[in-house]
């Protein structure tokens, strides 16, 4: 586990960051034609930077580089132990920067510095790094086609890919991206969220540095209309991976429709439920658990556990033992590692966050400025709490009186992304985990899965693909058939 540093020597790296701060295009920085915009730090309000941001013209640029690049074939078609070690390159500058990079993306996104260390910079390493080793691991396929013919199947890389991240882990969500379609071959056009531009630039920096070839990795900050939707729209982009709201999800699927039915992958919302049964073992096993997945990273996560449905047999000494262990969980500035909990992205998402605070809470229930403490209501199963993706630190109690009340009730969502079950009993574990509607499901536990397993949901959580594991590099490559007929043709006709 990496040593954390003291809030002096955090502040005194922060102090001597150079900022990122335009798009990166065909291997530079470069002015984008967008207007100025600034990057604040969420905890103070104070301006980081003024970033050079990008418009429609960049965008064309950034494409036509990006297919010249592809087609030219330096990286599409280099040997994929070539590609690998390019990568692994780059995980080495990023690790001499990790610091750095964790310093930025803190200060960027008001995530705890203790998270960003631990987490973030170490998880985004592993991810890039686990990819490229995967590059010349991957096989390809011969089908049974008999004595006359040789059926061969192979994965070609899609093209060029539009990235679109989110603001919640803007460098981990970076490496879930390019560590498998850089592997796979593409060139990729990465769009970070306006509040979260710099990590994503200072990469493709550190890439190219790497020998990543000129437009193969292009980073272009700027808002949605003037960025993301080009990018969508574009009829020379073949493909798109987004995570963020199933709301903005649903516009790339339109922008598809409405252009050249580019391949789209989406990563979206989600309503997670911790589900305990009466026969739970280790109350404070499962209060750990509970407290980490609502409240890690502000609950601003999509795989947020933020309804806890606990059987009415356990809910009083559960609810007791979480209230001890948030006793630990201290909020404030993201730069002293003592704190777990950082501000909120900006402004506007903590006042609506702020809206669900409301009616008595068993704990917290409010905020102070950018900060806010973790809040838990109990609340019936319509409660727009316990209905709503609020992505805030807000943890909704609903009792159960039943397994099958309780599974009902975890899938009575429009979401489908994780889930955490906790039993004492094998086969009820395991029906519980086969019965629920989700693309993840923990048991005793609560996670992901690591980066060998799919990650993606069900319903509203997710479309067209999963990131992460071998299943990640099926979305950036395009399956091929290739029909060798053997037949001599001296034997007469042979069609087919």
């Amino acid at each position: 586990m990496t040593d954390l540093l003291t809030r002096a020597e955090y502040a005194a790296i922060a102090a001597d960051l150079d900022f990122p701060a335009a798009p990166f295009i065909d291997g530079k920085f470069r002015k984008g034609v967008g207007a100025m915009m600034s990057t604040l730090n969420p905890a103070t309000g104070e301006e980081i930077a003024q970033i050079s941001t990008a418009g429609p013209a960049d965008v064309d640029l950034a494409v036509s580089k990006a297919r010249e690049a592809f087609d030219q074939g330096h990286w599409a078609r280099m040997h994929p132990s070539g590609r690998k070690d390019v990568l692994i390159k780059l995980c080495k500058y990023i690790t001499r920067r990790r610091r750095e990079l964790a310093v930025l993306e803190s200060l960027e996104s008001g995530k705890p510095i203790r998270d960003c260390e631990r987490v973030d910079v170490p998880e985004a390493i592993h991810c890039i790094k686990w990819h490229a080793e995967a590059a010349d691991k991957i096989y390809d396929q011969t089908s049974p086609a008999g004595d006359d013919a040789l059926s061969v199947i192979v994965r070609e890389p899609v093209g060029v890919v539009a990235a679109i991240l989110p603001w919640n882990f803007p460098l981990l969500m970076l490496a879930w991206k390019i560590g498998p379609a850089l592997a796979a071959g593409c060139s990729v056009i990465v769009k970070p969220a306006e509040q979260t531009s710099m990590t994503a630039l200072r990469v493709a920096e550190l890439a190219h540095m790497a020998g990543v070839p000129r437009g193969v990795l292009q980073v272009l900050p700027g808002d949605g209309p003037s960025v993301g939707e080009p990018l969508g729209r574009h009829m020379d982009v073949d493909m798109v991976s987004f995570t963020g709201s199933t709301e903005t999800g649903r516009h790339f699927l339109r922008y598809a429709a409405d252009s050249n039915l580019k391949k789209v992958v989406l990563e979206c919302g989600g309503k997670n439920p911790a589900v305990v049964l009466a026969d739970a073992e280790n109350l404070d096993h499962v209060a750990e658990h509970v407290v980490n997945a609502a409240f890690w990273n502000m609950g601003e996560n999509c795989s947020a556990a933020s309804r806890l449905i606990v059987h009415k047999d356990v809910k009083a000494p559960l609810l007791e033992r979480i209230m001890a262990r948030l006793r630990d969980w201290k909020t404030g500035d993201p730069l002293d590692p003592a704190n777990h909990l950082g501000a909120l992205i900006d402004a506007d998402h903590l006042a609506k966050v702020n809206g669900y605070l409301t009616g008595p809470a068993l704990a917290g229930g409010m905020s102070d400025g950018p900060f806010m403490p973790p809040a838990i209501y109990e609340v019936a199963k319509d409660d727009v709490k316990a209905r709503e993706e609020i992505f805030g630190p807000i943890l909704s109690v609903i009792e159960v009186a039943s397994t099958d009340e309780a599974i009902a009730l975890a899938n009575d969502t429009a979401y489908g992304l994780a889930a955490s079950v906790f039993t004492a009993n094998t086969r009820t574990a395991i029906r519980a985990a086969r019965d629920i509607r989700a693309g993840t499901v923990t048991v005793n536990c609560y996670g992901e899965g690591d980066i060998a397993t799919p990650f993606g949901g069900y319903k509203q959580s997710g479309f067209g693909g999963r990131d992460n594991g071998m299943h990640a590099h099926d979305q950036y490559t395009e399956l091929k058939t290739i029909w060798v007929d053997l037949t001599d043709p001296a034997d007469g006709d042979n069609v087919g």
